[in-house]
């Protein structure tokens, strides 16, 4: 499962996001949700695997982010164009792939 969901992650481009839960459904199975935060938490190289793309299905930022919290990844989303609701959100249906 690891390899496919780092695979996954290699095709979520630029200014784009999106959610656990829809990796999981990707993989066959809306309960893996939780095992895709576990693959990403493990991440070897988050400059080849981009998992600061990747929040939950409020559009919430990773409470847990291995690199450096959720304002790290909020960081990383900010400068890659995507523009954060007044709640702290990104919206799923402007940036969601």
């Amino acid at each position: 499962m690891k390899d496919k969901v780092y695979a996954y992650l290699k095709t979520i481009p630029k200014g784009k996001v999106t959610t656990y839960g829809r990796i999981a459904l990707w993989l066959g199975n809306k309960h893996y949700a939780r095992a895709v935060g576990n693959v990403l938490h493990g991440n070897p190289d988050p400059a080849q695997y981009p998992c600061h793309r990747v929040v939950n299905s409020k559009g919430k930022m990773a409470e847990n982010y291995a690199f450096g919290g959720p304002e790290a990844q909020r960081k990383r989303l900010e400068n890659e164009g995507i523009i954060f609701e007044e709640n702290g959100t990104v919206n799923l249906e402007k940036y969601g792939i």
